[in-house]
């Protein structure tokens, strides 16, 4: 037979249904919490510790005072709010955005009104029991979202601060570093401690997001033609998704971890990475470059000047082949070099006939000497080669596609190469 109950009303809930409600929580607590690790990174890497303490305290207080506002709406909230405007700060501490704890009150929201529709089933109530339950349970699901809101506003660094930060990147960036004292009285003033260790990331040009919706221990600088951002320690996962949500259109370049104060030499490789990338001679990559997978394409395109001179050094003498144009015969010294293959190998290689390859080794032998034979000089020869085929590779990329389109600037970033000859 169904159970009958009076009118809900618009006051105190009816105590039969706080009645109802109360012995649900401790398993629903619970419920909550296993679901909000599993779905959420951020709050399951550890079965203990600030994250799961901070989750755990957050949701038996929400459920607790839920049902305490349910039984009487002038229930204290002084405690209440501080305990949701905290949790908005840890998160704003804790260098992340507030998405991981939005999520977490969805999925208890989500759990909750399960879990209501559950009893309601099994106690067959009425409608307007159930109209009642679902608006006050998610008006105060958007009340505990605001009030961390406003904690995590109330934490993020004020100008000033901002401004501290930001001469502090600009001066952990400057050649030669400062001093241990200086980064340490810029740090205090900026409220940044100072890691052992720090990777640079060059950003895309263009529209930027708020530095308040990045992981509040980044030093940033989205001003200018050549915006970047100072990660402490290495680029994780979870940093990795920050970067790619944060310039979903745009291609950024991770630089190399490096000692704090080494911090310029990452931001170098990063926006070498990103210029170079450009041109394709870093083959297919993604909207995120690190620069660590490609250490060699990048150390060979590092110095366009010292390629230049080795190759003058090392090549001279072929530079006269082919009435002035070596292009065949460097092309066929790579292969050489590359594979140390017979004529015939060469020759299907180059698409050429063996004994075109054979006279060609030829005159290359005439014209290098006892090169050829010296390992540390075939060495050489190739190091340059492949250089050099990388800057060409360069050169042909419109300078419209470039960051600039210059020879090799102060920085180290590389323009155009120079001829062979």
């Amino acid at each position: 037979m169904a159970q009958t109950h009076g009118d809900p009303g618009t006051g105190p809930a009816p105590r039969w249904l706080v009645a109802l409600v109360r012995p649900e929580l401790p398993t629903l607590a619970a419920e909550i919490i296993t679901e909000i690790k599993r779905a959420v990174p951020e709050y399951g890497r550890a079965t203990d510790g600030p994250y799961v303490q901070a989750l755990r305290i957050g949701v038996e207080r929400a459920l607790s005072h839920f049902v305490d506002s349910l039984a009487d709406p002038s229930t204290p909230r002084d405690r209440h709010d501080e305990t949701y405007r905290r949790l908005g700060r840890f998160e704003a501490m804790e260098g992340r955005t507030l998405s991981s704890l939005q999520t977490a009150y969805r999925i208890g929201a989500q759990i909750a009104w399960r879990r209501v529709m559950k009893v309601a089933a099994e106690r067959n109530l009425p409608a307007p029991v159930m109209g009642r339950m679902a608006d006050e349970l998610f008006s105060y699901i958007n009340e505990l979202a605001s009030l961390s809101l406003e904690g995590y506003v109330n934490a993020r660094p004020d100008e000033e601060q901002q401004d501290h930060r930001r001469r502090l990147l600009h001066s952990l960036l400057r050649e030669p570093p400062p001093s241990t004292q200086t980064v340490g009285n810029l740090a205090r003033l900026a409220g940044w401690s100072v890691p052992d260790e720090v990777t640079l990331v060059a950003l895309p040009t263009g529209p930027q997001p708020s530095p308040h919706t990045l992981h509040r221990d980044l030093l940033v600088d989205l001003s200018g033609d050549a915006p970047h951002l100072l990660v402490p320690g290495e680029v994780d996962a979870g940093r990795l998704r920050m970067l790619t949500s944060g310039w979903p259109g745009g291609r950024l370049a991770v630089g190399l971890t490096v000692p704090t104060v080494k911090a310029a030499e990452s931001l170098r490789w990063a926006r070498r990475a990103l210029t170079i990338a450009r041109t394709g001679a870093l083959g297919d990559v993604g909207q995120v470059i690190d620069s660590g997978e490609h250490l060699v394409t990048l150390w060979l395109l590092s110095d366009e000047t010292v390629v230049d001179h080795l190759t003058r050094r090392l090549l001279g003498g072929v530079t006269e082949l082919g009435g002035g144009q070596p292009e065949r015969y460097l092309e066929t010294l790579y292969a050489w070099l590359t594979t140390r293959g017979k004529a015939a190998d060469l020759a299907e290689r180059l698409n050429i006939h063996p004994q075109t390859v054979r006279y060609r080794m030829r005159r290359l032998e005439e014209a290098l000497g006892d090169k050829l034979g010296d390992a540390d000089s075939r060495f050489a020869m190739e190091v340059v080669l492949r250089a050099t085929r990388l800057l060409e590779e360069v050169e042909r990329t419109p300078p419209a596609e470039r960051r600039d389109g210059s020879r090799e600037r102060g920085d180290g970033t590389p323009g155009a190469s120079a001829p062979l000859t």
